[in-house]
């Protein structure tokens, strides 16, 4: 029985909202044809659209297919000259609809200026380099083989994309694994004379950006690497050269003499420049340099060290080699750093020698010549006889002793001494040597066939200064040999 009951109460509730939801449509409908009559009695209300351009508003139109039309238009007009291109609109162009009684719009009028208004740009990539940009391109693989072909003014293609290549494999997780099984990685063997290449990288970070251009701004891929190869140009000072000209300077920098004169104040196109004065000029210094990591194995030599021994056997300033000296020979493992194919840096990996060099040993003498004389005179010449003394000979008077037929003609100083002249006597004496002793004491040599001795050097005593001959007024080979002390003519004979 209560079941029942509460069966009947909810079919009963079930009806109630029935009707409920029947009474609140049909409210709705009576609303609607009210408002729709109330409309029509009062005008007519028509949709329209506010256009924007970047956010200004530009006018209204009662389609926005009107605008979008003018749009599509530019683009495909563009398209003519820059297919290759995906080309849009440069600016954001946007609408907001309205419904309106009576609207005012003017779809020529809006048409017309959106079309002076809009751009068209194409999507292209930006290269920047340390933030600074290098140039648009169609896509940011086209940078990329700029950039590629940049690097390849330094090294080959084939080794790059064998670079490429290891880059990826050591990227691997395979390789990453093994790498942490080997802490330390195996060196790379060199032969002699061999070079690889490791790394070959930018010196400044590079990005890329997408954005909207003028498709005029698009470089090519030659248009790309020109640029990266001119770069940007910057301020510089040169220093005046010997010699140098406005002209000279002009020509080295690219730049005119007014550019120039613009650059220095007071420069005059007839100023005189100095040496080292500083000229401001302007130059291209590249947007990055390329810079490459290299190993390398070289043959080179080692210097041999040099011994001196001293020995009072030799004179001083006269040497022998007791050792001939012998360069040793190694090979080293180089790791260089090139910047635009510049070495600046340079490190030894490792190095072998494969001979050692042998050392030099040179004897230098220590014994001093002395210049002053003993007194004692030593003979002259290597044997022979006199065959004529001091005095009256044949009217007139012998100055000197004559040594004739001796064993060897070399002919020796008769003390120590300083050479005071040596060579060619007008009086008769032929070639001539004449020392001083230092002592009081003087002697002459005369008729000599050679002179090995100078003006102003020091001569041992028995020491070789020349050989025998017969120039000047001589009857045969032999030595003219004079004696002088204080000045006065001595008998040699005396002094042996």
């Amino acid at each position: 029985m209560l079941k029942e009951n509460r069966k009947t109460v909810r079919r009963y509730t079930g009806k109630l909202n029935m009707l409920t939801k029947v009474g609140m449509m049909t409210c709705i409908g009576l609303l609607l044809t009210f408002t729709t009559v109330y409309a029509d009695d009062n005008g007519k209300l028509e949709k329209i659209y506010h256009v924007y351009v970047d956010g200004k508003h530009a006018g209204k139109v009662d389609d926005k297919r009107v605008i979008e039309n003018v749009m599509r238009s530019k683009v495909e007009e563009k398209e003519e000259d820059f297919g290759d291109y995906t080309l849009t609109v440069g600016e954001e162009v946007s609408f907001v609809s309205e419904r309106v009684f009576n609207p005012a719009y003017n779809n020529s009028k809006v048409s017309d200026q959106i079309k002076d208004t809009l751009s068209i740009k194409a999507e292209a990539v930006e290269l920047k380099i340390a933030d600074q940009s290098a140039g648009y391109f169609k896509n940011k693989e086209t940078a990329e083989n700029v950039l590629k072909q940049y690097k390849t003014k330094y090294a080959d293609e084939e080794i790059l994309e064998k670079l490429s290549a290891k880059e990826q494999e050591d990227s691997s997780p395979e390789y990453r694994q093994q790498a942490l099984v080997n802490e330390k990685q195996d060196e790379i063997t060199l032969d002699p004379g061999e070079t690889v290449i490791t790394n070959v990288m930018l010196s400044e970070n590079v990005s890329f950006a997408e954005k909207k251009v003028d498709p005029a701004d698009i470089l090519t891929e030659k248009q790309g690497l020109m640029m990266l190869e001119k770069g940007t140009l910057e301020e510089k000072v040169h220093k005046v050269e010997k010699g140098e000209v406005l002209g000279d300077i002009a020509g080295k920098y690219d730049v005119t003499i007014d550019e120039l004169l613009e650059l220095n104040d007071g420069l005059e196109k007839d100023s005189i420049l100095q040496i080292d004065q500083e000229i401001h000029v302007t130059d291209y210094k590249p947007f990055v340099d390329v810079i490459v990591q290299k190993e390398q194995m070289k043959k080179e030599t080692i210097d041999y060290e040099t011994e001196i021994i001293e020995s009072d056997d030799l004179y001083k300033g006269d040497k022998e080699v007791k050792q001939e000296g012998q360069e040793g020979k190694k090979e080293v493992h180089y790791a260089l750093e090139m910047t635009n194919d510049n070495v600046t840096n340079k490190e030894v990996v490792n190095e072998k020698t494969t001979k050692e060099p042998v050392k030099e040993i040179i004897i230098e003498g220590t014994k001093v010549v002395p210049s002053r004389g003993t007194g004692d005179l030593h003979w002259p010449t290597i044997g022979g006889y006199v065959s004529s003394n001091v005095g009256e000979r044949w009217g007139s008077m012998h100055k000197g002793m004559d040594i004739a037929r001796p064993s060897d003609r070399s002919i020796l100083a008769a003390d120590n001494g300083t050479v005071v002249s040596s060579g060619w006597d007008d009086g008769g004496y032929g070639n001539k040597i004449v020392i001083s002793h230092n002592n009081g004491m003087k002697t002459v040599y005369a008729h000599l066939s050679s002179i090995s001795v100078s003006s102003g050097e020091t001569v041992e005593k028995g020491s070789k200064i020349g050989v025998m001959g017969s120039t000047g007024d001589s009857t045969g080979v032999h030595l003219h040999f004079e004696v002088y002390k204080n000045g006065a003519l001595q008998n040699p004979q005396d002094y042996f």
